[in-house]
């Protein structure tokens, strides 16, 4: 993972720490309500800083026992002021539900492969039914831009496509993750607050879902 080097560019960026958001996972070889304390520990002095923004458990991988230390872990760690936030990644209903089943409080975020080949439907509405924010990451579809359809409503909108797709993201009420290396196209891709695309074009992105089929790798979601 990279986060001494994150860390490090947010120290030397001369940013007020209060206005970084910084994220980080717990990936799941470390799994565990000891070994979870230790990451996120770990974490920090990797980093550098006094306290991290929010805390992912990366994937439901490992079994219930599993996810349900590591959760407990990921409290007591935000219950002592080292993590602001906490919530996973990739969990499906049945997942979180563990999560109530046990007792314990819901995750603030569950961060999860979203973008209108791949709209993991059932978990979406049943996150915002619960009060649950819903990060989209591959949000650009790795450049998957040859649908007509896309061209369509970026010459229409006068947007590019990228930022065609990081506005449906968005009307749809998640937090969009595009990820580039060139400082032009993350401060394109943050350009979408001038325009807003139709109800009917929406439908039309809509139309565009593959359920499993549309997902850009494996979807852990389905994990026991």
């Amino acid at each position: 993972m990279n986060e001494a080097a994150m860390g490090k560019a947010v120290r030397d960026s001369g940013v007020k720490r209060e206005e970084v958001f910084v994220t980080s996972k717990i990936w799941y070889p470390d799994y565990g309500y000891e070994s979870t304390l230790l990451c996120v520990d770990d974490s920090l002095e990797k980093i550098g800083l006094e306290y991290i923004d929010l805390y992912l458990i990366h994937s439901p991988e490992t079994g219930k026992k599993s996810r349900l230390d590591t959760w407990r872990a990921l409290i007591e760690q935000r219950n002592r002021g080292k993590l602001r936030t906490i919530g996973v990644s990739n969990f499906n209903v049945k997942h979180i539900e563990e999560i109530r089943e046990a007792g314990l409080e819901l995750p603030a975020v569950n961060q999860m492969e979203i973008h209108p080949y791949c709209q993991n439907r059932p978990i979406v509405e049943y996150c915002k039914k619960n009060g649950i924010v819903l990060q989209a990451y591959c949000p650009l579809i790795r450049g998957q831009f040859d649908n007509p359809l896309f061209v369509e409503l970026a010459d229409k909108y006068n947007k590019t496509i990228a930022q065609v797709l990081v506005r449906w993201s968005l009307q749809h009420g998640f937090s969009p993750l595009p990820k580039s290396s060139r400082a032009h196209r993350i401060k394109e891709n943050a350009d979408v607050h001038d325009f807003e695309i139709s109800d009917e074009d929406i439908a039309r992105l809509d139309a565009l879902d593959k359920g499993d089929d549309g997902a850009l790798e494996w979807n852990p979601i389905h994990v026991d």
